[in-house]
């Protein structure tokens, strides 16, 4: 309610932080995916004035019809119906005309508050809370942009060309701005009105896994998918086909990240708890050292749950769940594209359950698993991966002159500099600080067993029989019963001896 109030950077700010479920637990997950992005609609008058800056004309002029009470009023902009001249029924996005100063402003708030919270809250240490603000701010700004939400929408239409079951709606260019965005209307069911589905007689359990398997193929082969799958984003249509909408946030799956993952499913297969935990660690961020040994034994006993059961019988939404919360432990922040392909996939998933109780997404990912294993040892990867790496031995090669020529330079000039953090230096003060105490005890020990030694010459019979020896190395009765101690203290149990 706080975010509600606060306005659309903050409503956006808690709906990203509600996919990230490496920074937060779920019940704050829970709590934030209840925020609407919703906003009294901008004035008719006004929405007739945007239109009329960005394309020139009135909306009567421009198209067909224009309905000006809209269908959906955002925090962003609001969606209007209208058909353009030649009968094709649109959506007309028209961004709201104030949001942009007040966005703008909310971030330099928001990055301010990363950097000083970052200094002054030590549990925020383990996050880069000013790069997890330049992100946000990175998203929020393409989202403003109708411009890239067009570009995105083309590029999941061509790489849903051959696939009639998918329809990704065509984008108007001539009626598009940055501020104005014009894509075909698509009329259908939402995918969770169940009655509606079994009304027009659609298998839902075909549907589930029409749906996933439509997820999966933009993660695995076209590395590029829609980042916020919710049911108000996909809609049925009466013959059965996918319509989706809304293409502000996407994500991007590159080789390197395809790669990583590779490394990672393999090793949960193989059930190598060593290779799953330097798989988390170079697919996440952490800044402070981790235990790897701890997470060594923490990640045996999360494969332990899975093992000898096949992809295809594990449900994946609570596997990548507990293997959240594996990271979390050890403070791992994941890459954004990596937190919202999870995200994505737990939300595939659970619209594939919504649909058909029996619904298993492990089944729909095997293939594509068993495939991208496979990938990472085919001729093909094999020799590009040695290619880049002889490459990156003649680089390293060619470069080792002028480190050495360095180093010397660097020993000849005064040698090197070595900086150890507080942390570390701490152990090693305390030792001395043991040391310091046990030399300064000794030396009080020796000079009052010299002067009482002095008080006792008398007593020579008492004295002489271990004081002679070390007369003899040139030490007197004080020296020599302090150098004991001292070295007694040094022993286990100290001068308790």
């Amino acid at each position: 309610m706080a975010l509600e109030e606060l306005g659309p950077t903050f409503i956006k700010l808690g709906q990203l932080l509600s996919t990230r479920p490496d920074l937060l637990p779920p019940r704050y997950q829970t709590e934030l995916a209840k925020l609407q992005d919703g906003a009294p609609p901008v004035p008719g008058a006004t929405i007739r004035q945007q239109i009329r800056d960005e394309l020139g004309f009135e909306p009567d002029e421009v198209f067909a019809d224009f309905t000006l009470k809209p269908l959906a009023s955002a925090s962003i902009g609001q969606a209007h119906a209208a058909t353009l001249h030649d009968g094709t029924p649109v959506v007309v996005k028209v961004r709201r005309p104030d949001v942009i100063p007040t966005i703008e402003a909310d971030l330099d708030i928001l990055q301010n508050l990363a950097v000083q919270i970052s200094h002054r809250w030590e549990a925020a240490a383990d996050y880069n809370l000013p790069g997890i603000a330049a992100e946000f701010a990175q998203t929020l700004r393409a989202e403003l942009d109708y411009l890239q939400e067009g570009r995105n929408a083309d590029r999941f239409a061509e790489n849903f060309a051959s696939d009639p079951g998918v329809h990704i709606p065509r984008v108007f260019w001539e009626t598009t701005t940055s501020r104005v965005l014009t894509l075909e209307r698509i009329v259908g069911m939402k995918v969770n009105d169940l009655t509606g589905l079994d009304r027009a007689g659609i298998d839902r359990a075909a549907l589930a896994a029409r749906s996933a398997g439509t997820a999966v193929k933009m993660v695995f082969e076209d590395g590029f998918f829609h980042a916020d799958p919710h049911p108000g984003n996909l809609f049925i249509e009466s013959d059965g086909r996918i319509g989706l909408i809304d293409f502000g946030m996407v994500g991007v799956v590159s080789d390197k990240l395809r790669g990583q993952l590779g490394v990672l499913l393999t090793a949960l297969v193989r059930s190598d708890p060593g290779r799953v935990g330097s798989a988390l660690l170079d697919l996440s961020v952490t800044r402070q050292p981790v235990d790897r040994s701890r997470l060594r034994a923490d990640v045996t006993r999360f494969i332990a749950l899975y093992e000898g059961r096949q992809l295809s019988q594990i449900e994946i939404g609570p596997l990548i769940t507990q293997a959240i919360a594996l990271m979390r432990t050890y403070h791992l922040q994941m890459p954004q594209e990596l937190a919202k392909l999870l995200k994505m996939m737990i939300m595939a998933e659970g619209i594939g359950v919504e649909l058909d109780p029996g619904f298993n997404l492990g089944e729909v990912l095997a293939p594509y698993v068993k495939k991208l294993m496979f990938s990472r040892f085919a001729p093909k990867e094999l020799a590009t991966r040695i290619a880049a790496a002889g490459a990156d031995a003649a680089e390293l090669a060619a470069d080792l002159p002028e480190l050495l020529r360095r180093v010397v330079d660097t020993l000849d000039t005064g040698g090197m500099e070595v900086h150890l953090r507080a942390a570390e230096l701490e152990p090693l003060v305390g030792r001395m600080e043991r040391i310091g105490n046990r030399l300064v005890a000794g030396m009080i020990a020796a000079a009052l067993i010299g002067g009482v030694g002095s008080l006792t010459t008398g007593d020579k019979e008492r004295w002489g029989r271990w004081e002679k020896p070390f007369m003899r190395a040139g030490l007197g009765a004080g020296s020599a019963l302090g150098a004991y101690l001292v070295w007694t203290s040094r022993r286990p149990g100290g001068l308790s001896r």
